[in-house]
């Protein structure tokens, strides 16, 4: 199969039947563009402005526009928020119009061009060192974000040499600890512009990274570079401020000041300690060792960010007010729909370490097949939250999704023998009394990829390690259906690379029934896999036979009414673009309100207080305006979830029930190659080069899902075959889908 022409289509026979997948109305493509150049100006605008304040000209024009504004209701504070936090408000105002005019229907899927592409975000970089794999997006972010930090440490260096002469200490020693104590100041302001982008990767729902397209996975590395980043600066802050007050001899008294006019000390020690202790149990040797401890020492974050507002005050805590408080909305609605019970369809726990859960969700929910989840189970315990791939494609039901967890720790072994015994009473108790006996489950999410950029590539190999197949199940299943029925869709030639250490996992593959979604498939899809057995060196005597590993406990508790809330995630774009609206404008108005009844009329001046008065309406806000909008929202979950038909969702027990039985029936029977190896690694050289040449000059999407090793194999061979392209040669596009805390 691998020797298709790639100029021979096996779906689309003429090129002119791609046009169907270009179908945009011109008024929506056209307000689609003009949004998003005006979301990039508007942001180039504002970072240039960063960029540039520490010189002269800009420094002055800050404090001109100061000057020119503070004397609003809002005062110093509205000032700042103007130039710092205002622009990140209206990029995500711009956004969520652009995702509603967007719409939800068909993804918008376009035909390469006449030759292969090389794209930044696609092109790995770096594929060793502690950043993982790079890409030459990412590098470009990382080596801009460099610049700045040295850029602005020389320039304000010089500054802090030229106003030390102003001060006219004759004293060495003094002159030494005030040079400290200006050095300090300047790497506190640093800290503060990277804090201001800290808090929006980790807003797992951002309309902003929904609008960028960065799912919330990727979207975490951000944010573990940036924490690394605004730690370390954070700590130069405090150091230089110690060393300072300790030459000067004043070190005790300065740590426990609290002024009421100026910066309070005491607070920022405080948040600092509470940063350290976040920053030190953040370290990949503590965090992969003692994740709980990880988890539990974040949150907090809390702390830290309150006790800045006191020690900044309300105008300097703006500079970074728009993330924080982005992130206060994410952050309300995912406990709002965290709190949410959902049903879970049915649990299968198969020998070879995998479980297998379908939970309800309403029809209206949307996601896409590289989609992930975040689950909690309450019989294991109340306070973890675990992410896991989804293995089922949106087109498999409106009603339901799948994932597939491997049994590795305490956590999952513990599901496994929940499951295990519920199985066992199951079959021992009477129909009647069944009901009783469930998994209770609560669901964020989901998460993932604006549009399914798996559907954008004709040519596709997608490389797995272990239950990493979990997210192509998903991928081949929505493929399936989408050349079923005739829906957009590009890929019409797929490897799969799998490696496995045992071949009890093989029967994974076969939780797709790709006969059943799409009858003779292999007339229309050039679909071959490559397994890669590494701990046996020969089959099995079982091979062939019904496997072992289909033979499975598993319960179907039914359906009791509890789907999945839409509230975060992929979710609908209106309702969570008006809780923001709202929460936002509702903010304004509180300030206002607190401003005009309180702050002015009694001449509040300390700047502690004022930082915590807005804290507090950060807070008011989110909870009276968005919790408002939110309650809205239920309702009109409720109503539309109560137009469905109840026996919908427990119609996927039944389908479910068909599969095992048809698995067993086809097992052996497959449509498509899978050319097993044993005690063999996968030579992606050899893998890549060879497809290379049998598919001819096109774009190749790889994705891979499956731990950092792997994905640095994999993200080392696109790197290799990119730079050492000749002509008309293949170009290949790494992408990863993995989850890595």
């Amino acid at each position: 199969m691998g020797e298709l022409s790639s100029q021979e289509p096996l779906l689309l026979k003429k090129d002119d039947e791609f046009d169907y997948l270009n179908k945009t109305p011109l008024l929506v493509s056209s307000t689609k563009l003009i949004l998003k150049v005006v979301m990039w100006v508007t942001f180039i605008t504002w970072a240039a402005f960063i960029f540039l304040l520490p010189t002269k000209f800009t420094n002055e024009l800050f404090g001109t526009i100061v000057r020119a504004t503070k004397g609003s209701i809002f005062g110093t504070a509205g000032s700042t928020s103007l130039i710092f936090s205002f622009p990140i408000i209206m990029i995500a105002f711009l956004a969520i119009i652009r995702l509603v005019v967007a719409g939800e229907d068909q993804p918008q899927i376009k035909k390469a061009g006449k030759g292969p592409n090389f794209r930044l975000w696609t092109f790995p970089v770096l594929v060793d060192g502690p950043f993982g794999v790079v890409t030459a997006a990412e590098m470009i972010g990382v080596i801009i974000f460099s610049v700045y930090i040295v850029w602005a440490v020389v320039m304000y260096s010089i500054q802090n040499v030229d106003l030390l002469s102003s001060y006219h200490l004759p004293d060495m020693k003094e002159r030494s600890g005030k040079l400290l104590e200006l050095t300090g100041l300047r790497f506190g302001f640093i800290g503060l512009i990277c804090l201001a982008f800290l808090f929006l990767p980790v807003a797992r729902g951002s309309v902003l990274l929904r609008a960028i397209d960065i799912p919330f996975e990727h979207a975490t590395r951000y944010h573990v570079w940036l924490g690394h980043l605004t730690m370390a600066i954070f700590s130069l802050h405090g150091l230089f401020y110690i060393i300072g007050w300790a030459i000067q001899g004043r070190l005790l008294e300065e740590l426990v000041s609290w002024k009421n006019i100026g910066i309070a000390n005491l607070p920022g020690v405080i948040s600092l300690l509470a940063g350290l202790l976040m920053w030190v149990t953040s370290l990949p040797g503590v965090r992969r060792n003692n994740f709980e401890l990880f988890f539990y020492t974040h949150q907090l974050y809390v702390v830290f960010v309150v006790f800045l507002a006191l020690h900044v005050g309300d105008f300097v805590f703006m500079m970074a007010g728009a993330g924080i408080f982005l992130f206060m909305l994410d952050r309300f609605l995912r406990f709002f729909q965290s709190r949410k019970t959902v049903d879970i369809l049915s649990a299968t726990c198969f020998p070879c370490g995998t479980v297998e859960l379908v939970i309800s969700k309403p029809a209206n929910l949307h996601y896409n097949a590289l989609g992930w989840i975040f689950l909690q189970i309450r019989e294991l315990s109340w306070l973890q939250w675990h992410p896991f791939s989804v293995s089922s494609s949106p087109l498999d039901g409106k009603h339901h999704l799948a994932i597939l967890i491997k049994v590795l720790g305490d956590w999952t072994e513990k599901l496994k023998g929940n499951i295990l015994n519920l199985s066992v009473e199951q079959s021992e108790t009477e129909p009647l009394l069944q009901h009783n006996r469930k998994i209770t489950a609560s669901v964020e999410g989901p998460y993932g990829h604006e549009s399914p950029y798996h559907l954008t590539y004709e040519n596709l190999i997608l490389v797995a390690g272990g239950i990493g197949i979990s997210p192509f199940l998903a991928i081949l299943s929505d493929i399936l259906h989408r050349i079923n029925d005739s829906s957009p869709c590009l890929p019409r030639n797929i490897l799969i690379v799998w490696a496995i250490k045992n071949s009890d996992e093989l029967p994974l593959l076969e939780t797709v029934d790709m006969e059943a979604i799409c009858p003779l498939f292999s007339d229309k899809l050039n679909l071959e896999i490559q397994t890669y057995v590494t701990r046996e060196s020969q089959p099995s005597l079982e091979e062939g036979k019904t496997p072992k590993a289909m033979h499975h406990s598993s319960i179907s508790p039914g359906f009791n009414g509890c789907r999945m809330s839409g509230l975060v995630g992929t979710g609908h774009v209106v309702w969570s673009g008006l809780y923001v609206i709202v929460s936002t404008i509702g903010f304004v108005i509180t300030v206002a309100l607190l401003d005009i009844f309180y702050i002015n009329p009694f001449n509040i001046t300390y700047w502690w207080y004022k930082g915590l008065l807005l804290i507090g309406c950060m807070t008011a806000s989110i909870l009276i305006f968005g919790g408002l909008v939110i309650a809205l929202w239920h309702l009109w979950e409720r109503k539309t979830s109560s137009k469905e038909e109840p026996q919908d969702a427990t119609k996927k027990v039944d389908i479910l029930q068909q599969n095992e039985a048809s698995l067993h029936r086809n097992f052996g029977e497959a449509r498509y190659v899978n050319n097993i190896r044993y005690g063999q690694r996968p030579d992606f050289q050899e893998i890549f080069g060879s497809h290379a040449k049998s598919w001819g000059s096109v774009d190749i999407g790889v994705i891979v899902c499956g731990p950092p090793t792997l994905q640095s194999s994999v993200a080392k061979e696109c790197r290799s075959q990119n730079l050492k392209r000749r002509g008309h040669q293949a170009i290949f596009h790494f992408n990863s889908h993995s989850f890595d805390l």
